[in-house]
């Protein structure tokens, strides 16, 4: 067996070629990139393989662990970008042709400078689905085929998506689509990634960037976000309903969500009966890896006490029982297609429960914020809808704080 770990000496060059994890660099979620570094003269450049967790890694033999479900792949992969590396160095040595470790490492990534936009974007979308991030995949990858179909299938080079190609763009998917506002800023949010990829990989150079100061701002129209009152939320409380009916089940899934400031439903589903530490819930969120401690208030733990049969599963909500927890995909297409039922359901609930509104899983979020208005402060909601940033929390609640502005009206108009 080929010796992943062993660093390569090639004769005569003084170059190596070495695979490691590289742990100097780590993103979000934990994990680290898999390097593959060529040094030359005692000066090393990087390629980027893949990027892992650091249990998945071997660290004796440098080779990905049969628990990671591509490790095949990945150590086939690994293995002939490496040996395709020594033979680039020897195939130079043989010439008698000088070299570095950065010639070296562009020539084993190959000609970039003129690669197209969707052959690049093809990588990126590539990136998700090796990390798993499948609801973006879906998402995004959608978005993408709308503005390949725009340009009636044909790739484009980077230099052509310019201000001029995305103005066109935005009256064709507004105009022709009938798309939102939105949607075409969520779009150009895609654009805008895969077009900062490129520019850190130089395939195109910075002062061709189409977005910015005096160019194509993003700007996100104003979102009307609808939650549910006390009230209502009293009355689905208060239905009658089946127990362990899929009624039943949506309800519980729904008012779980909102007793814990509007969890998503990506997180219940994963729920374990480990998580539950000492009355509180301990969690890594799906959306951003950060892991979150929240006390389960008594309305919560009542649900809890309804699925106390499953505690011999690993889940506490039964969709994720039976799939394979280890194949993201199976998790992913599971939890979507829940998401898609229990909203079915709640459709249903409201009208049993005389509700006027629309009610899906993401409106308990809403229902939250709408409750919630000006009574808990912004660090502290920041905190209980998991947050990154301040800024986001005070935009999110502004949708459903009016009491001021109401007041403010009243002084001058009267009620």
């Amino acid at each position: 067996m080929f010796n992943l770990c062993l660093t390569q000496i090639i004769t005569g060059s003084l170059a190596t070629v070495k695979i490691l994890l590289y742990k100097s660099k780590q993103k979000a979620d934990g994990r680290f990139p898999i390097a593959l570094r060529v040094t030359k003269d005692r000066k090393s450049r990087y390629i980027y393989l893949d990027w892992i967790k650091e249990d998945e890694w071997d660290l004796n033999n440098c080779r990905v662990k049969s628990s990671h479900p591509n490790h095949k792949r990945l150590n086939n992969y690994i293995l002939r970008k490496q040996l395709e590396t020594e033979d680039l160095i020897l195939e130079a040595e043989s010439k008698k042709e000088s070299f570095s470790a950065s010639k070296i490492t562009r020539l084993v990534k190959g000609d970039r400078k003129n690669i197209t936009f969707f052959r690049f974007a093809d990588e990126y979308l590539q990136d998700l689905k090796i990390r798993h991030k499948y609801t973006r995949l879906n998402n995004e990858s959608g978005k993408l085929r709308q503005v390949k179909r725009f340009l009636r299938n044909e790739d484009i080079p980077f230099i052509e998506v310019n201000e001029s190609f995305l103005k066109r763009l935005r009256a064709h998917l507004i105009g022709s689509k009938g798309l939102s506002e939105r949607t075409v800023m969520n779009t150009f949010v895609i654009i805008r990634t895969i077009y900062n990829q490129a520019i850190r990989e130089g395939i195109v150079e910075r002062k061709n960037y189409p977005f910015g100061k005096y160019k194509i701002k993003i700007k996100f129209p104003d979102s009307v976000k609808i939650g549910l009152e006390e009230g209502e939320i009293s009355k689905l409380e208060n239905l009658d309903l089946l127990k362990g009916s899929i009624k039943w089940h949506s309800r519980n899934l729904f008012l779980f969500s909102f007793y814990m400031a509007g969890m998503r439903i990506s997180d219940i589903l994963r729920l374990q009966w480990s998580d539950i530490k000492d009355g509180r819930l301990v969690y890594r969120m799906q959306k951003n890896q950060k892991v979150d401690s929240l006390k389960i208030p008594s309305k919560a733990c009542s649900i809890l006490d309804q699925y106390v049969h499953t505690k011999k599963e690993k889940y506490i909500f039964p969709e994720l029982n039976s799939v394979n927890d280890r194949d993201e995909r199976q998790i992913y297409v599971r939890t979507r297609s829940t998401n898609s039922k229990v909203n079915k359901h709640l459709k249903d609930l409201a009208k049993l429960a005389e509700i006027d509104k629309n009610i899906s899983m993401h409106i308990a979020r809403h229902s939250f914020g709408n409750i919630a208005g000006d009574r808990i402060s912004p660090h502290m909601l920041q905190k209980l809808y998991r947050h990154t940033s301040l800024i986001t929390t005070i935009g999110y609640q502004g949708n459903f704080i009016h009491k001021s502005a109401d007041q403010a009206l009243e002084s001058v108009v009267g009620e």
